[in-house]
């Protein structure tokens, strides 16, 4: 008896909040089924048609769908469109003559989920945020198969399984590997470090604070790398890029496990995937959730600054004056910093690629 190779679709994309993870779930079906075909679809306009076929996965697309939130002329157009996108998505599924659908979220989704459902294909969904976008609410409505990063993401039928990441940060050894990661990061490899990021795109808020507290930061013995975001340089009054002693900023760093091992401190917003991998990691972390959209990321980082891994500052309150009374006795204090280590360690999930693994090709089997 021959058993069928698996056929995988993964759906997502327009961030790379749902890219990561869609990513980590694709490297670990390769490992655990090396002979499943994959593929990937996003939209033409997403971050996914640069991110994907860059880690060696193809990628399908269809055309984006949003829902809008109140009534308009897009509201018109809304049942076109969708029909459009389900029939696009259809003929993808039927050409790759899928097994199961695994989606992780955005705009691509909803459209990959009716046509899923219209076959009969097993669905299999995976929610990044404590509170679940639109297109994985309607998802959890078709299937029991729901996997949540956070154990108190309010979807029908969820299992806890954590936030799939890169085996480089999941299996990361911060001691280990300090030296080399502050090596490469043009780190002092004893001083104490505070790593400042605002994501890929970068936070203006995050980087106005620290370009205002640098010197107090450097007065107090501390070395910051400020990874400020692409195309968002800290200047200074003369309109030069920002320099002072003890700081360097960059616009991104290639590998976010180097910055987890050199940092005393990390300073983040609390998308998911940075909540998750600070706390598979064990990295001590004050997050400031972003101000904007519906509160997710202060749902995001509850947990593990309940668990006592992190500090949360409101935006708002992110001030010199708080980098002074807070920040500075924090990464000053090296017995506080090694309890919130154990603190985050111990709430991470550092398997949950494998559990997604497991848990789709048990869905293609059925």
């Amino acid at each position: 008896m021959t058993t069928k190779t698996p056929s995988i679709v993964l759906a997502g994309g327009g961030t790379a909040g749902h890219i990561s993870p869609l990513l980590a779930i694709a490297a670990a079906l390769r490992n655990a089924s090396p002979e499943a075909a994959i593929l990937a679809v996003g939209t033409p306009s997403g971050m996914e048609t640069r991110l994907v076929p860059a880690a060696g996965v193809e990628l399908a697309t269809i055309n984006r769908v949003p829902f809008p939130r109140r009534p308009s002329t897009d509201l018109l157009r809304l049942p076109a469109r969708l029909a459009g996108a389900v029939r696009q998505a259809g003929a993808i599924l039927d050409t790759a003559a899928a097994d199961v659908l695994v989606g992780v979220g955005g705009y691509v989704c909803t459209p990959m989920y009716l046509a899923a459902r219209k076959r009969r294909i097993p669905i299999v969904i995976h929610e990044a945020n404590a509170r679940p976008g639109l297109a994985n609410r309607v998802g959890a409505l078709m299937t029991r198969r729901v996997a949540v990063a956070f154990a108190n993401t309010p979807l029908r039928h969820a299992r806890h399984v954590g936030m799939p990441m890169r085996t480089e940060i999941s299996g990361l050894d911060r001691a280990a590997a300090r030296t080399a990661a502050r090596a490469a990061l043009g780190l002092d490899p004893v001083q104490p470090a505070l790593i400042v990021t605002g994501g890929s795109s970068g936070a203006q808020s995050i980087n106005r604070t620290i370009a205002a507290a640098v010197e107090r930061l450097s007065a107090a013995g501390i070395q910051t790398l400020h990874i400020t975001g692409r195309g968002k340089t800290v200047m200074d009054s003369e309109g030069r890029p920002l320099g002072a002693k003890d700081y360097r900023q960059v616009e991104y760093v290639d590998g976010m496990e180097l910055a987890y091992a050199a940092a005393d401190v990390l300073l983040a917003r609390s998308g998911a995937a940075t909540v998750c991998e600070v706390a598979a990691v064990g990295v001590p972390a004050v997050l400031v959730p972003l101000p904007i959209g519906n509160g997710e990321q202060a749902l995001n980082a509850a947990g593990l600054v309940a668990a006592g891994g992190a500090l949360l500052v409101n935006d708002r309150d992110f001030t010199p004056e708080w980098v002074d009374r807070e920040l500075i006795p924090l990464v000053t204090d090296q017995p506080r910093l090694d309890a919130m280590a154990g603190s985050s360690y111990r709430l991470g999930i550092r398997n949950a690629d494998q559990r997604m693994a497991d848990l789709i090709l048990e869905a293609a089997a059925s």
